[in-house]
This record gives structure tokens, sequence and C-alpha cells, in this order.
């Protein structure tokens, strides 16, 4: 079947067996805002004068007037870049579909276009970034996807058109006012202080992102694409974003002969998510939901940041054990530096999170959700991009189940070594119960209770799981 771009026709969209059966994706958020290592949307905030990005920038680099991005560009050289040495560690890490992105808010692609002249192949590192961790994917048997930023650039950049108000550079224009360079800056100017939508309303543009979008499916033939937007244009109707999602699923069944790919955006209007996957960036969702859905998070910051402080493996564990308990995956953000390295910090943190799943991964791998997604009071704040620690309790379980087997992930162990659950009645008949990394436990019912006995000695320092097996 043939998809057309309308809604109805993408309301026929099903999720692939692969993308619920993964769980866990490892993305390279990565590009030339990692040169100067402070932190996301450094393309932007360089031209804001006063924040903390124009100050480092300033005093580090120069004026933007005389040094801009398209310089900040040229310093990216991925000198030490090694996609089959970190894919090989992602893989190990429990990663099972990888993500590379295509381009930035900052209109900078990391691949071969014909269409941008701004490119990793023709700008900076001299090597086609996103092919290079295809292949390494490839090599792991992991699907590959692409992230795409491009759809907010457009308003987002209006912002190298300005010029300081005051000190030594007061009026000077910045270098997005520079001819030779409007291509890549944009001819943006109708974004000003009082017009500034996050989505634009300029039809050129429209037909560039859709043009561009379609490029990098045609040249990487990704399995998963996602959009750090809603379904492109809300002001046209959603009809240039249709066009692409149709032309990236029919792309799909050409290669496979049935639509394999996943398509992420953030618009939990009921009746645009159905056209794909529901991506909620840096939060989650209150319970299970009927559809897949991702999370997309990072281990800190967006791109690489000296600053930011990262999160410790068990907080990501735990993140993504509720999350797969609701019927989401997560997909994690590992920074890289500007030489395409990461850092011992990281590496350490996949060293932990590869030794969890190498105990765990039984209930993470092809699961489904259970009948209800935990049991216990705890839960996570859900509130903007909060993603603070829960204080978990000894009485806090998340469920998955596969076949005739339930998890019942441990979110604190127990200091008496008897975990009890209240969530299986007498309906449910329980042959034996594991504890994954371990072996067999004993346990007894009552009173609507299931208590197991545990070992003095847990197999994992992080999140443990039994497995109940029904007779």
């Amino acid at each position: 079947m043939e998809f057309t771009p309308s809604f109805e026709s993408l309301y026929q969209y099903r999720v692939p067996d692969w993308f619920r059966d993964a769980k866990f994706g490892i993305w390279a958020h990565w590009g030339p805002q990692s040169v100067p290592m402070y932190g996301d949307w450094y393309a932007r905030n360089m031209y804001i004068e006063g924040s903390k990005q124009y100050k480092y920038h300033t005093r580090h680099y120069g004026h933007p007037s005389k040094f801009g991005y398209k310089d900040i560009c040229a310093l990216w050289k991925a000198e030490n870049f090694d996609p089959e040495e970190l894919m090989d560690l992602y893989h190990r890490a429990g990663a099972r579909y990888f993500v590379a992105q295509a381009t930035h808010h900052d209109h900078f692609y990391n691949y071969d276009s014909a269409i941008n002249r701004f490119n990793s192949v023709k700008v900076g590192p001299g090597k086609d970034i996103c092919a290079l961790w295809k292949a390494a994917a490839e090599g792991q048997h992991m699907p590959f996807g692409l992230s795409e930023h491009l759809a907010a650039s457009f308003s987002w950049w209006r912002y190298n058109k300005g010029a300081d108000t005051t000190g030594p550079y007061a009026g000077v224009p910045y270098d997005g006012n520079d001819p030779e360079y409007r291509d890549f800056y944009y001819d943006n100017y109708e974004h000003n202080e009082e017009n500034h939508p996050w989505l634009t309303t300029n039809a050129a543009f429209h037909d560039y992102w859709l043009a561009s979008v379609k490029e990098m499916i045609d040249r990487l033939s990704p399995d998963f694409l996602y959009s750090d937007s809603g379904l492109p244009f809300d002001s046209d109707g959603h009809r240039h974003g249709l066009e692409l999602v149709s032309y990236f699923y029919n792309r799909s069944i050409e290669k496979y002969g049935f639509n394999n790919a996943v398509y992420t955006q953030k618009d939990r209007n009921p009746d645009v998510r159905r056209v794909g996957v529901l991506d909620v960036e840096k939060s989650q969702l209150p319970g299970i939901d009927p559809d897949p859905w991702e999370s997309g998070t990072c281990i800190g910051n967006w791109f690489y940041d000296v600053q930011q402080e990262y999160k410790k493996p068990g907080h990501i564990i735990e993140m993504l054990v509720d999350v797969i308990s609701k019927n989401g995956t997560m997909l994690l953000s590992i920074l890289q530096k500007p030489d395409g390295t990461i850092d011992e910090w990281e590496r350490w943190t996949l060293e932990e999170i590869a030794s969890w799943y190498a105990v765990a991964g039984e209930g993470v791998y092809g699961t489904r959700p259970w009948r209800v997604n935990g049991e216990g009071e705890s839960a996570v704040e859900i509130d903007g991009f909060k993603e603070a620690e829960v204080a978990w309790r000894a009485s806090d379980y998340r469920f998955t189940v596969k076949g005739d087997n339930v998890y019942a992930f441990m979110m604190r162990a127990p200091e008496d070594h008897v975990a009890v659950l209240r969530s299986f009645g007498s309906e449910d008949k329980i042959g034996s119960v594991w504890l994954l990394g371990y072996g067999a436990v004993p346990f007894t019912r009552s009173f609507g209770k299931l208590a197991v006995r545990l070992p003095e000695k847990l197999p994992t320092a992080y999140t443990n799981c039994l497995k109940i097996t029904f007779c």
C-alpha cells in the first residue's frame, strides 16, 4: 500500500516491530555547535548581546561582526572521530538503534549535500559524518536514523541580523548581514522583535525544508526520522509535513516491500501524532499509552558543555525502565567533543549501563506493557523538561511482559531481602519466579500478596528485575 500526503492515508500507519522491540537507542546530537564546548543553542545565543554564550564568544573568538558562526563551522574538524569504536560501545551499552543528527537549527548539514554548501564534506571535517555513522550502525546490525531540526531554523536564526546596542561595537552589524553568506544565514529579516514565530510562515522556506529533508532520505536511506518540531508546518495546514512523511514511508516500502520506517515529531494533538510516533523531549507520559511513543533525552546538555552535570547510570536506567513500562522507548543523546570523542565520564556511564543490560536485558528487549505499568506511590515528576531523580521506595515496581513472563523491576531493593508485590490476583497462576542474573528464588502467596525471598547479594547494583512466569 502506498501512502498519499493526507491525514486519512497516514492514519493507516503502524509502528514496525523493530522499534517496539528495541526499547533503547543512542543519538549523536553532534555538529559545529560542539566546537566551543559551551552548550546548546550556541549558534543562536552567540548573537544575543549579554548572554553567557555571547560573552564567551566575544572573549574567546572575537566579536560576531568579525568572527561569526560560519567561522565556528570551519573550526570543526572531527579529527579523532571513530564511529566503529563508538558504535561497538553503544551496542554493548544496550542500544538497538542509532540516530545521527543530519542538521540542527544552525542550518549546517552533517552529510554531503547538494542543496547546502555549508555541510561537513565541504566545510570543517571534510567527512560525510552521517554516512560514516550509517556504515558503523549497519556493522552492528542496528537500524539507522536521522534527526532534522531544520523547521525552526529560519526564525531561530533571526538574531544574527542584529548588532550590539552598547560598547565598542554598538551599531556594527553581525556577520549574518553579510550578503556573501546570505544562503547560509537566510534572508529572514521578516523575523524582528515583534514577529518571531517559532515556525515561520515563509512559503519559500517551507519548500526548502521539504527539499532538504527529502535529500536526507534519498542519500542516507534511514529507517528512522525525527523532526524536532511538530509536523511541519502549522501555517500551511501541515501540507509539507504530510508530503514528507508519505515520501519517507513510500521509500521504505520500495526498499523492503513493506513500511519499516519510524517518523517521530512532537505535536501531542491526537489527530497529528497518528501519522507516526510521538516524541516527548526530556519528559515522559504519565501512564501506559495505547500507541508506542519515544522519550528523547540526553546525558547532559544537548551539545557538549564543560559546565554540565551528567545523569548518573542508575538515573538513566530508572528512567528507561519507567518509560518502557508505559509503552515507550528511550533515545539517549551521548555528547561528543568537537574532535569526535566522548569523555571518560560518559564512557564509564555507558560501561555501567552495559553491565546492567547483561543482567536485566531480558526484561527490556521485545517486551510490551503489562495490564498496569507499575505499583507503588512514587512517580516521575512530569513538568516540562524536568528529569529529577525519583526517591523510589521498596514498594515501587515497574512491569513489562513477554509471552508468559511478567518482568517486575524493583525500583529500590528491599532492605529485608523480601520483595512484596500486590498486582497479581488469584487468577494469575504463577509457576516460578526468577531473579535475572541469579536464578530461581522462592516465593509465597497469601492475602493477595506475592512475597519473593531475595539473596543477600543482588546481581546488579542498579535496578534488579524479577521474572514471574505463569503456568
